[in-house]
């Protein structure tokens, strides 16, 4: 349906339903109490950026060496491990920076409680983390000779693929 209408009745009428519809999910909504929202934290399997972090660096180190076996070619596993580089050292640098840096404790402390400013901190850090991606891949050329690009974006894409791996092992966890 589209959002004008067609004639005054059809607007009248869909304004009453749209009112309707609003107040019955108004209803529906029931907030948590302090003790439903401590069992429900509880439940929910805890995980950190770090762990994330460490198992791309973990993917990074491994799927060279699954590259060299099957190619045989050297050429290829470094840039297999290059790309798993452009992935982990940005996330690690980001994980840093929103957790462990000065700024993010500077900021923690003179605004204790405040969600905008974290979330500026994870914009910032997610910026500086997809222009240091790309630094890197644009000066991979430079720094692996015979550079496979099938192989970098495949140690790109095995260690994007930490993200799963985490989850994965969150949920196994959590049951």
């Amino acid at each position: 349906m589209s959002d004008y209408p067609s004639s005054p009745k059809q607007s009248k009428v869909d304004t009453v339903n749209d009112a309707g519809a609003d107040e019955a999910e108004a209803d529906d909504f029931k907030p948590l109490t302090r003790d439903e929202a401590q069992q429900w934290r509880q439940r929910q399997p805890q995980t950190s950026v770090w762990q994330v972090v460490g198992w791309q660096v973990v993917l990074a180190l491994v799927a060279p060496w699954v590259a060299l076996w099957f190619t045989q070619r050297p050429s290829v596993a470094w840039s297999v491990f290059y790309g798993g580089l452009c992935v982990a050292l940005p996330s690690a640098l980001m994980a840093y920076g929103v957790t462990s840096s000065g700024l993010a404790r500077v900021l923690a402390r003179r605004f204790p409680g405040v969600g905008r400013m974290s979330l500026a901190g994870v914009f910032f850090w997610e910026g500086v983390k997809v222009l240091l991606s790309l630094a890197m891949l644009w000066s991979a050329p430079h720094w692996v000779p015979e550079l496979s690009w099938l192989g970098l974006v495949a140690g790109l894409v095995v260690s994007l693929k930490a993200y799963w791996l985490v989850f994965w092992q969150a949920r196994r966890r959590g049951r």
